[in-house]
């Protein structure tokens, strides 16, 4: 059986994952001289510098879903990378912050785009043996973009003077465009072809290109899926009937938001600053936490099909509520950089294994075929929602002149541990196991 197209193409669609996780994090090193060019208050450098970029990517999440379905996946797909390519250049050649703002809102939209359409697509177009591995390629990406992005901030420190943070913001203009070309060589999904078109010809056609066994039957299940899903109709998104799904998907989404991860990407320099590291030393040191998150991920993606996404999402939260017990700890007893570098270093790890390898493939996996573009968007949504209030807030608490913990951050690690004890309650109670069954038993199973 050849499967080369399949993994080919999952590589390639997984890419968004890459400029995600760069654009996500390269404005850490643009934060302190923004600040100091446009002199603009902690409230107006939190909500329109930080996380303007965020709100571009609810919007694009919570919309994503509509074109994902109208158009399908490929198109989407194409129309993302062009969005990030124009974004990288707007926001690099900015001359003000409402034009600044503007260009990140529309890389935040191609984000919030991506984490819809191309979990999906890699989710309905893989087996269930592979469904795990292949999902997780996306979140790799998202982690070894982020650390590309700790890379490139650090070794462009110094490289244009003042203007430093307008390479680092540019560079992303050319994997967009790389990421756009490679798409165009990637074929629809067979079940949107199905589901919405009606095309089994092209649909078997394409389950051949990627390795399915036994194409009469596969088509078989999923036709039968819609069926028993809606006998023929238009399913309703809130019928009671996805009440369960949809609780899951927005409870993995809030927890993985309260762990704190994207309040520590964004802001690492400034927490460990506050630690006692010098700016260019805090720097390089948001390079190990790019290096762990990027190894750990490959175990979690090496796991994630031998073990299941509950038992990951398990060891993550003990090892989320070890770490930033003993973070918080660290800055309330002044514990040093290196005892606290040590636990965040250790945060990433659990984060890696757990919520970041699960994320995003339990979402694409759990929803219906004719209701998987709204679920994944939903999900998304959720997600993005609480990332863009933890960095619009963060300035509030973390200003070094007016934050109210501006001198000492431990209560904000104290908050995100509990948390997270109330995610490890929550995955024992309410959370499946998905792993090894197809997307059309997994309907059954959770939504009858």
């Amino acid at each position: 059986m050849n499967k080369s197209k399949l993994v080919q193409w999952s590589i390639v669609v997984a890419l968004a994952g890459f400029i995600f996780g760069f654009d996500t994090v390269v404005i850490s090193g643009a934060n302190q001289p923004i600040k100091e060019l446009w002199h603009t208050t902690p409230l107006f450098h939190g909500f329109f510098i930080m996380s303007m970029a965020l709100w571009g990517t609810v919007l694009g999440a919570i919309f994503g879903g509509i074109p994902t379905e109208l158009f399908g996946r490929k198109a989407v797909l194409l129309w993302v990378g062009i969005l990030f390519a124009v974004s990288a250049v707007g926001s690099a050649l900015a001359t003000g912050p409402y034009m600044f703002s503007f260009f990140r809102f529309l890389g935040g939209v191609g984000i919030g785009v991506s984490s819809v359409v191309a979990p999906i697509y890699i989710s309905e177009i893989s087996t269930p043996v592979t469904r795990g591995r292949l999902g997780a390629l996306y979140q790799f990406n998202i982690v070894f973009g982020i650390l590309v992005a700790f890379l490139s901030n650090y070794f462009l420190q110094g490289f244009g003077g003042e203007n430093d943070w307008r390479w680092m913001l540019g560079v992303l203009t050319f994997p967009a465009t790389l990421y756009t070309l490679l798409v165009l060589g990637v074929s629809e999904s067979p079940r949107w072809l199905i589901t919405k078109k009606n095309d089994l010809a092209r649909a078997q056609e394409i389950m051949q290109q990627i390795g399915v066994t036994d194409v009469a039957a596969e088509t078989e299940a999923i036709i039968r899926s819609n069926e028993h899903d809606s006998k023929g109709q238009t399913v309703s998104f809130l019928n009671r009937k996805h009440s369960k799904v949809i609780y899951l998907a927005f409870m993995i989404a809030f927890f993985n938001q309260l762990s704190g991860i994207n309040f520590i990407l964004y802001y690492a320099p400034e927490i460990l600053e506050k630690a006692g590291l010098a700016a260019k030393e805090s720097l390089f040191n948001s390079i190990a936490i790019g290096g762990v998150n990027l190894v750990f991920t490959f175990v979690g993606l090496y796991l994630i099909d031998r073990l299941g996404r509950k038992t990951l999402l398990v060891i993550g939260s003990l090892g989320y509520i070890l770490s930033l017990a003993m973070v918080s700890w660290a800055f309330y007893s002044h514990a040093g950089p290196v005892f606290l570098m040590s636990f965040l270093l250790l945060f990433i790890a659990a984060h890696a294994i757990g919520q970041g390898a699960v994320i995003w493939v339990f979402i694409s996996e759990i929803f219906p075929n004719k209701i998987r573009s709204a679920g994944q968007s939903f999900g998304a949504s959720v997600h993005w929602v609480f990332a863009a209030l933890i960095t619009l807030v963060t300035p509030v608490f973390l200003d070094s002149d007016n934050g109210i913990f501006k001198d000492n951050p431990w209560p904000i690690f104290a908050f995100f541990a509990v948390m997270m004890a109330l995610q490890l309650v929550w995955v024992f109670s309410s959370v499946p196991e998905t792993k090894g069954v197809s997307l059309e038993e997994l309907e059954k199973k959770l939504s009858a």
